[in-house]
């Protein structure tokens, strides 16, 4: 555990400049609570107790239910490679109330300053889990370096694009709605995906994925696999990298995944999440990785993708409540490192059950309270 320890401390240092940052902008914070007194004081008590964010009658968020959703959030995207963002995203909007806290401000300043605090959470959850992800599969020899630091360096050119392009510019509602639009047109695709039509392209991930199951049931009942299931590569080149996994041989052109990272974190920049839930199809679909090597790969991208976020975000004057986001952390840790440890007793099909049944919850439910203020679940 010793190694994992460092790692975390690590991500803490690379969020201690960000962070100094952000609490040396409180001042954009006052100037947002006069500017909301100014334009809109019904919706402001400024003789309340200060809540979230240190905004007089914010809400005081549930600090032990903030912890067991953290741990959901580090299992689901330990065990997907994806949805850890959205996850984080749904426990601020939805069940921490911060969705509703932000839209009675109306299209204020305020009201951008909690969905800059909402995005900027998110990727911090999101980092955190990247972070022990990536270490835990690369130990478990289930990341495609060379394919996740190709992702990994577009990623960082999208990210510092899209969060520099929307800080401080975002409404909730808005912000809402397209995170919801994104997230449900993922889950339609992917439910063609593992329809019959979508499941025949794949025949090359299934092949790896069955080899890899039927080693790692051979482990478990005291045998020895015929093949190793770790990812071992042959060739790296500017134009074409080679590795293997469970016996299986799989290629991919080093320029498309650097496209593809940069686009996927532009969105998922844009949504303040992430991007592990467009990262995993792509690299499912795009590239044919079974899902037990999508996990740790994803991870690896988004981790890169979100040190770029978090920094331009809050260099941006994004706010971070602290005192929930620690104990936040704490929960991502606990559940992130139990998740690559369980993946292997779920079948790849079922995996992406899973996520499509989180897309489509998720996505109903968002583009309906964004764009129309229907609130269809709770």
């Amino acid at each position: 555990m010793r190694p994992t320890i460092f790692v975390l401390f690590c991500f803490a240092g690379l969020l201690a400049l960000p962070a100094s940052e952000a609490m040396a902008s409180r001042p954009d914070l006052a100037e947002a609570i006069a500017a909301q007194a100014s334009v809109a004081p019904d919706t402001l008590d400024l003789a309340a107790a200060p809540g979230y964010l240190g905004i007089p009658g914010g809400p005081v968020l549930n600090l032990w239910l903030a912890f067991g959703w953290s741990v959901w959030v580090g299992w689901i995207f330990s065990t997907v490679g994806a949805f850890g963002g959205v996850m984080a995203g749904v426990g601020h909007m939805s069940v921490h109330g911060l969705g509703a806290y932000a839209k009675s401000f109306g299209v204020t300043p305020l009201n951008k300053a909690v969905t800059d605090s909402v995005r900027a959470s998110n990727q911090m959850l999101a980092g955190l889990s990247a972070v022990i992800s990536t270490f835990s599969y690369y130990r478990l020899k289930r990341i495609v370096l060379p394919l996740g630091l190709s992702l990994g360096l577009g990623s960082i050119l999208g990210a510092w694009l899209s969060a520099s392009l929307t800080a401080g510019k975002l409404n909730f509602s808005s912000y809402q709605g397209y995170f919801g639009l994104f997230v449900l047109l993922l889950g339609c695709y992917l439910l063609w995906e593992t329809s019959p039509a979508g499941q025949r392209s794949k025949h090359k991930a299934k092949e790896a994925s069955q080899a890899f199951e039927k080693a790692a049931g051979q482990r478990r009942d005291g045998g020895v696999a015929a093949v190793s299931t770790g990812v071992r590569v042959l060739r790296v080149s500017l134009t074409r990298c080679v590795f293997t996994f469970s016996g299986v041989e799989f290629s991919f052109n080093p320029l498309l995944p650097f496209i593809g990272g940069m686009i996927i974190a532009s969105i998922a920049a844009f949504l303040g999440v992430g991007g592990g839930f467009l990262l995993v199809p792509f690299l499912t679909s795009v590239s044919q990785l079974p899902m037990y090597l999508a996990a740790g790969t994803s991870a690896l991208a988004v981790l890169l993708s979100m040190i770029t976020g978090i920094a331009t975000l809050t260099l941006h004057g994004a706010l971070v409540d602290w005192s929930l986001v620690s104990i936040e952390l704490a929960g991502i840790a606990a559940g992130t490192i139990i998740g690559p440890f369980t993946s292997r007793f779920f079948s790849d099909i079922w995996l992406k059950r899973l996520f499509i049944v989180l897309a489509f919850y998720v996505g109903t439910d968002y583009v309906l309270r964004g764009f129309f203020q229907i609130r269809l679940f709770g």
